[in-house]
C-alpha cells in the first residue's frame, strides 16, 4: 500500500463524531488536535470531575519523571509505550534521550489521528531511534509478535514498558491483569514497569454509579488494592504504590494536589 492510500485509508477511520479518549486528553491538555465531540464530551466531564485537568497533567508529569529516572538513575535505552496518545512534547523519546543519546522507543496505539501524528512529531535524535506500531493494547500477541517492535527492540536487553492511563479503558471482559502479564512476562529481567490508573476510590457513590453506567463512556476505575494486583512479582520502587502527584514530585511545584484530586495511582516496578 502506497503512503498517499494508507493516508485515506487512516482518514477514513477516523470519526470527529464521537468523542475519542485521545483526543478528549489532548483538549484538556490545552491542545489543538481535537474536535467539537471531544471538547463537548470533555467539559461534560469536567463539569462532573472538576479536577479532571489536574488528574490529566499529573499524569503527564508522572510519566516525565518515571522515564527520566529510568535514564538517568537506572541507564534504560529502550521503551515500549503502549497507549501513548497524540504526541505531546516531551514525550517519552525525547525525555530519554536527554540522558541516552542512543535511546530506542517504540510507541504503540489503536487511534488513526494519533499515527498521523505521530508520523510528523515523534522524531528522534541523530543517534535514537523511534517507531510506531497502529495496534490495540487489548491484543498483547500483535504487539510483541510486530515487525517493527522486533527491529527496534532488543528483548535480550532491559526494556522499559510505559502504560500509563490506558488500563482504565480495558474492561475486565478483556482482562487486563492477562495483558499486562503477557507483556510483563515478554520482557527480560531487569526491565520495568510503569504503570497509571485511575480509581473511583475518593469519589461519591453517585459519582462511581454514574461511570459505571457508563454516562462518561467506557471507563473502568479500579481500586488501590486491583491496581496493586498488576504488579504481582515485581519489585516496587520506591515510594511504592501512590498517587501520580506524589511519586518523586519533590522538585514540583508545591503544594502538591492531593490524591483525591488526581484520583489517579502509578508505580514504578522493576522485572525480576
Amino acid at each position: 500500500m502506497s503512503e498517499l492510500d494508507e493516508s485515506a485509508e487512516l482518514s477514513a477511520r477516523i470519526d470527529t463524531t464521537v468523542a475519542h479518549p485521545a483526543r478528549r486528553q489532548n483538549y484538556w491538555l490545552g491542545g489543538k488536535d481535537n474536535f467539537a465531540a471531544d471538547r463537548e464530551s470533555g467539559d461534560a466531564i469536567a463539569a462532573a470531575f472538576p479536577t479532571v485537568r489536574t488528574a490529566v497533567i499529573e499524569n503527564r508529569r508522572f510519566m516525565r519523571r518515571a522515564v527520566s529516572y529510568l535514564a538517568n538513575e537506572v541507564g534504560i535505552d529502550q521503551f515500549l509505550d503502549i497507549g501513548t496518545g497524540i504526541p505531546t512534547s516531551p514525550n517519552v523519546h525525547e525525555i530519554a534521550q536527554e540522558a541516552v543519546p542512543e535511546v530506542r522507543v517504540v510507541y504503540v496505539d489503536n487511534d488513526p489521528i494519533v499515527l498521523v501524528h505521530a508520523r510528523a512529531l515523534l522524531t528522534s535524535g541523530p543517534d535514537s531511534v523511534t517507531a510506531y506500531i497502529d495496534a490495540d493494547v487489548r491484543e498483547p500477541g500483535k504487539i510483541l509478535d510486530h515487525p517493527e517492535l522486533l527491529r527496534t527492540l532488543d528483548f535480550s536487553r532491559p526494556i522499559a514498558l510505559v502504560l500509563t492511563a490506558v488500563l482504565h479503558f480495558v474492561s475486565d471482559e478483556y482482562d487486563p491483569y492477562g495483558i499486562v502479564a503477557r507483556l510483563v512476562d515478554a520482557l527480560p529481567a531487569g526491565s520495568y514497569l510503569v504503570m497509571s490508573h485511575a480509581t473511583n476510590d475518593f469519589l461519591t457513590e453517585e459519582e462511581a454509579a454514574a461511570i459505571a453506567a457508563g454516562r462518561y463512556g467506557p471507563f473502568f476505575g479500579r481500586s488501590e488494592a486491583e491496581f496493586t494486583r498488576f504488579f504481582e512479582g515485581m519489585e516496587l520502587v520506591e515510594p511504592g504504590i501512590v498517587s501520580v502527584a506524589e511519586w518523586r514530585a519533590e522538585d514540583e511545584v508545591q503544594p502538591r494536589p492531593t490524591p483525591a484530586e488526581a484520583y489517579t495511582y502509578c508505580a514504578v516496578a522493576r522485572v525480576r
